[in-house]
């Protein structure tokens, strides 16, 4: 019993001394752009990690985490609400989204990042309406323009803004990407700076949510573990890490 304690406590270690230094690297990389490091939320994401690694992660001042998979995600919700600490978590679906599982999120999750394509948008619309909810989404964008990745190309992403500004239960609060996968994270400066300048575009536009009481608008959800950095000279308001946190995933189990 008492190897197991110190094992918790361990793995509770590790992942507080991780969130320090992850977020040590995000006021640094704010301090080289001239930015507040306010203006930047750390998505802790953590899938395929048991829910107590997100305890750990709240314990040592995580709030907002993502998910990949919805039924993972509300596992996590319903085990949160009998921890008593449901008010103070925000919870982000970051995956793609099948137009099925829709209907789960709604009322569950402060943010969708993955919307890429208006079909989705559609079905979000149809569940919050029934639910008199608004569902505050991003758009997804294939910045990278990789085979193997969803979203919106650059071209079409303005004009699905304008179909779905006319959506009575979903806003539109700004861009995601998905950058490609790299060991060499300056490759990946060009399409956060191309996501940078379409979001602001599309916001002055007026195609973007004027505001929004808890994010910074327009909102850019991007870089991960391995190029966050970057992600936030360039403007990054939410970066996504899970690995730099929590550990390598065994998606085995």
């Amino acid at each position: 019993m008492r190897d197991e304690r110190n094992a918790e406590a361990d793995v509770e270690n590790s992942i507080a001394e991780n969130l320090r230094h992850v977020r040590e690297r995000i006021n640094a990389a704010c301090e080289r752009a001239g930015r507040d490091p306010k203006d930047v939320s750390l998505i802790a994401v953590s899938k395929t990690k048991p829910f107590s690694d997100v305890m750990a992660a709240h314990k040592a001042g995580s709030t907002q985490f993502g998910e990949n998979y919805v039924q993972e995600l509300m596992d996590k919700i319903e085990e949160l609400s009998k921890s008593g600490e449901t008010e103070s978590v925000k919870w982000h679906m970051i995956g793609h989204l099948q137009k099925n599982k829709v209907k789960y999120l709604i009322g569950h999750t402060a943010l969708i990042h993955s919307v890429d394509s208006i079909a989705l948008a559609e079905q979000i619309e149809k569940e919050a309406s029934k639910k008199n909810e608004v569902m505050r989404v991003l758009l997804e964008v294939n910045i990278a323009k990789e085979e193997s990745k969803w979203g919106f190309d650059r071209d079409s992403v303005e004009e699905a803004c304008k179909e779905i500004m006319s959506f009575s239960h979903v806003k539109v609060l700004g861009l995601m990407t998905s950058a490609p996968y790299t060991e060499d994270p300056e490759t990946n400066r060009l399409f956060f700076r191309e996501l940078n300048a379409l979001a602001h575009e599309l916001y002055d536009k007026k195609l973007i949510v004027d505001s929004d009481p808890d994010f910074n608008v327009p909102v850019l959800s991007m870089g991960m573990t391995g190029d966050f950095e970057v992600a936030v000279e360039e403007g990054a308001t939410m970066v996504r890490v899970g690995t730099a946190i929590f550990g390598k995933r065994n998606y085995a189990n």
